[in-house]
C-alpha cells in the first residue's frame, strides 16, 4: 500500500457528486432485472443539485481516517486493518481497493443523512473519482465515468451481501435526467443509458420539481430486502412488471415536457407499490403525497420509502401551490422541510 501523505500535503484532492430521485428504482436490483431481461427492466432518475463533496486530506502515515459530517465521530484506523462493516466500511474499502494509505476522507454533503437521496453512494462515487485523481497524480490513468460507476457499484453490492442496486452510482457519475435500462445478462457496461433532457429541458423539469426532506431518519435495508425476498417468491412479481411499465411510460412523458402526464404516471407507480409494500408510506409521508395528489401532481416516496425524502412532479403553478402546502406541513416538524435544488446536469466532477 502506498502513502499519498506527502502528495496530499502539496494540495487537497476533491471530488463531487449530485444526489437523486427515481422513479422505477428497485429494478436496478441484478437479482430482479437480470431473470427478467426480457421485459426491458428500466429506471428514471433526476440528479438533483444537493451534491456530495469528499476531500483527501493527509494523515498518518500508514493510516486511513473517515469523516463526515452528520456521524457523532470519525474512525481511523492502520490501512490493513481497516474494518469493511462499520458505519464508513464502505469507504475503507474504496481506500484499500487503491492500495493507499497516510490520508484522511472528509465527507461533506448537501442533503440530510439518511435522506434516501441515494446519500451513501453518491459519496462513494465522489470518493472513488477523488482517488482516481490521485491515481493519476502518481502516473495512473483517469477513469472514465462508466468505470467510476462500475467500480462503485462493485464495491457497493460486494460489502452489502449482493442486494445492492446501481442507479444511484449511476445518476451520481452522469448527472442529468436519464432512463436506465438494466442489461446485466450482456458482456461489458451492465445499462443503456438514454438521456431525456437536454440542458434547457433539465431548467423546465427544475421548476415542475419539489423535494422535501420528512425529518424522519431512513433505512433502506429492511425495505429492500422484502421487495427482493417476495420478488424472488412470485408473490408481487407481476406487480412489479406493472411499474416497469408505468416507469417506461413515465420516461416518455418526461421527454416530451408532458409534466401533466408524467404526474399520472408517478401517482399510478406510487399506487402499485402501495399494494406491494404499504409500510413504506409512514403517516407524514401520506399527508404529503395526498396533497401533491390533490394539487394535481404526482408525488412518491425516494428510494424505499420508511422515512427520508419524497419528491413531486407536475405543472409549475401546480408544484407553486403545493410548495406552500409542505412547507406549511414540515413547519412543526424538526429538521424537516423543503430542500432547495434542481436537476443537476453535470454529474461527478
Amino acid at each position: 500500500m502506498a502513502s499519498i501523505r506527502k502528495l496530499l500535503e502539496k494540495e487537497t484532492i476533491s471530488a463531487s457528486a449530485p444526489s437523486r430521485v427515481d422513479s422505477g428504482g428497485t429494478w436496478d436490483i441484478k437479482g430482479m432485472a437480470l431473470p427478467l431481461e426480457g421485459i426491458g427492466p428500466v429506471t428514471v432518475n433526476i440528479a438533483l443539485s444537493l451534491r456530495t463533496r469528499v476531500s483527501l486530506r493527509p494523515f498518518d502515515k500508514g493510516w486511513i481516517k473517515i469523516s463526515s459530517e452528520g456521524f457523532d465521530s470519525s474512525e481511523a484506523f492502520p490501512a490493513g486493518q481497516a474494518p469493511f462493516d462499520s458505519d464508513f466500511g464502505l469507504y475503507f474499502a474504496a481506500v484499500s481497493h487503491f492500495g493507499f494509505n497516510g490520508l484522511e476522507v472528509a465527507i461533506h454533503s448537501q442533503s440530510p443523512v439518511k435522506s434516501a437521496l441515494g446519500g451513501s453512494s453518491t459519496a462513494l462515487v465522489a470518493l472513488v473519482k477523488a482517488l482516481g485523481k490521485a491515481a493519476v497524480r502518481l502516473g495512473g490513468k483517469a477513469l472514465v465515468k462508466h468505470r467510476i460507476v462500475s467500480l462503485a457499484y462493485r464495491l457497493e453490492d460486494g460489502i452489502g451481501g449482493g442486494f445492492c442496486g446501481i442507479q444511484d452510482q449511476a445518476a451520481a457519475a452522469y448527472g442529468g435526467v436519464n432512463l436506465w435500462e438494466w442489461t446485466y445478462g450482456k458482456a461489458g457496461i451492465p445499462f443503456k443509458r438514454t438521456p431525456l433532457l437536454d440542458r434547457r429541458g433539465q431548467k423546465a423539469l427544475s421548476n415542475r420539481l419539489l423535494v422535501a426532506y420528512s425529518g424522519i431518519s431512513h433505512a433502506s435495508l429492511p425495505t429492500n430486502r422484502k421487495w427482493i425476498r417476495d420478488f424472488f417468491s412470485g408473490s408481487t412479481r407481476q406487480a412489479w412488471v406493472e411499474i416497469n411499465k408505468k416507469v417506461a411510460r413515465f420516461a416518455e412523458a418526461v421527454r416530451q415536457h408532458r409534466w401533466s402526464t408524467a404526474a399520472g404516471l408517478l401517482r399510478e407507480e406510487l399506487a402499485l407499490r402501495k399494494t406491494i409494500t404499504p409500510e413504506a408510506l409512514i403517516p407524514i409521508a401520506e399527508r404529503l403525497i395526498h396533497q401533491a395528489e390533490e394539487a394535481g401532481c404526482g408525488s412518491r416516496f425516494a428510494g424505499a420509502g420508511a422515512g427520508g425524502s419524497l419528491w413531486a412532479i407536475g405543472e409549475s403553478r401546480d408544484i407553486d401551490e403545493l410548495r406552500g402546502q409542505w412547507t406549511e406541513t414540515l413547519g412543526p416538524v424538526d429538521g424537516a422541510g423543503i430542500l432547495d435544488c434542481g436537476v443537476d446536469s453535470v454529474g461527478v466532477k
